[in-house]
């Protein structure tokens, strides 16, 4: 059996956190300019990977988090809440998300609390 190869780059299309987008896409993606991207980078809400000539390149995942501060921003809130905000939000989700997978298995114990 040959060795595993290497991800085809098709394969990395379909991950979330591979950094596929150019700044000028991505702020094109979300309906945004550049310097949002950069203003947001700066709030610490994503960090952008650099390509080997030091450009920022952007994820999906990172994408869907710049537009939802970005849907904040055009409703009025400060760019700085509107990352807090964000950051909350994404918190919040993964400890639901946890919180799930930690239920799960007690309740499929069938034992009792007495």
């Amino acid at each position: 059996m040959p060795p595993e190869s290497p991800s085809q780059p098709t394969d990395r299309l379909d991950d979330d956190d591979y950094p596929a987008y150019t700044m000028g896409r991505a702020a094109e993606m979300i309906g945004a300019t550049p310097g949002f991207l950069r203003a947001i980078g700066e709030a610490r809400l994503i960090t952008p990977l650099r390509s080997e000539g030091g450009h920022r390149r952007y994820s999906r995942y990172q994408l869907r988090i710049a537009a939802r501060a970005r849907e904040l921003v055009d409703g009025g809130t400060p760019v700085e809440a509107a990352c807090r905000i964000v950051i909350l939000e994404d918190q919040l989700e993964e400890a639901l998300r946890l919180n799930e997978q930690l239920r799960r298995p007690a309740a499929g114990r069938g034992g009792t609390d007495s």
